[in-house]
């Protein structure tokens, strides 16, 4: 067994909580990556970190690709594994680097998919907006697309981050870094409704600081959240498979489709890195060549 790698993952994920503040899922996905890697290592027979170098960190991507694992996975693998080597020399754990001159793989760039406007005001009325749940659905719907915000973030609000009478919600993203969001008329009424009429409803007497509640009156999961969307855009007949993330692109793409600066953007979805927003841009020209190639007659 690989007790120095084992005991050096342990310090190194406690290094990445305290010191880069990375986000619990970002944490998870580290962690998995590591282990199989270490796993890996042992069941090839391998009792010390010092033992491994480029080779045989080549002949685990290979196998990674042999298993049908795609090249974003491969590359995630593959920063896992390098800060983690890094992780090691720095701490002494480890005298060499063997991902030194590792190359990543090319990530083809694929454009976010994204909703219409009119798919978007179909998914909102679908609800049954008489009922708590349904309340309780068209205001999550109207903040998922009315602010960007990520699935982790919505359900990781609390009451006191909704600030209706001001127009905007605090929202805790990656790192726990803090940003504000304004909100548009449609969320803050939906928002308002929800509160009011429906929330005390679901909470049947209990004390709950979540914002976003399920049927027992506890705080809306991950996977409560994707069957609330997967149900409403069943009735609202959109055909494609539709995510949180897909109601986030389709909230930066409209807005930049409209002529919204890029920075104030890239601010609204808590992007550190604006390259990331850019993609953005990318998918409002595609649509706009989309809308040439249909109905200009000489295109």
């Amino acid at each position: 067994m690989l007790q120095d790698a084992r005991f050096a993952l342990e310090d190194y994920l406690h290094f990445l909580r305290v010191e880069r503040q990375l986000a619990k899922n970002t944490l998870v996905s580290y962690q998995r990556d590591l282990l199989d890697y270490i796993v890996h290592l042992e069941g090839e027979g391998y009792v010390s970190i010092e033992q491994v170098d480029r080779s045989i960190i080549l002949l685990y991507f290979q196998k990674l690709k042999d298993l049908g694992k795609s090249t974003r996975t491969i590359s995630r693998h593959i920063s896992s594994i390098r800060s983690y080597h890094q992780f090691l020399v720095r701490e002494k754990i480890s005298s060499h680097d063997p991902t030194v001159h590792l190359e990543t793989p090319k990530l083809e760039q694929k454009l976010p998919r994204v909703l219409s406007v009119a798919e978007i005001d179909a998914l909102i009325s679908s609800p049954d907006s008489s009922k708590p749940l349904g309340m309780r659905d068209v205001a999550l719907l109207e903040l998922l697309y009315g602010t960007g915000m990520r699935v982790s973030e919505l359900i990781g609000l609390d009451m006191e981050d909704l600030h209706l009478s001001m127009g905007f919600v605090r929202i805790f993203g990656k790192g726990s870094k803090e940003r504000i969001v304004p909100l548009g008329t449609g969320a803050i009424k939906a928002c308002r409704v929800y509160v009011e009429e429906a929330r005390s409803s679901l909470l049947k007497g209990k004390q709950a600081t979540a914002l976003f509640l399920n049927m027992r009156g506890t705080r809306l999961t991950r996977q409560g959240c994707w069957k609330i969307l997967k149900g409403h855009a069943m009735e609202a007949g959109i055909q494609q498979e539709l995510t949180p993330h897909i109601l986030r692109h389709s909230f930066a793409t409209h807005l930049i489709e409209n002529g919204a600066d890029l920075r104030a953007v890239q601010e609204m979805l808590g992007h550190s890195d604006i390259s990331t927003t850019q993609i953005y841009t990318h998918v409002s020209r595609s649509r706009l060549k989309d809308v040439y190639v249909k109905y200009h007659p000489r295109a």
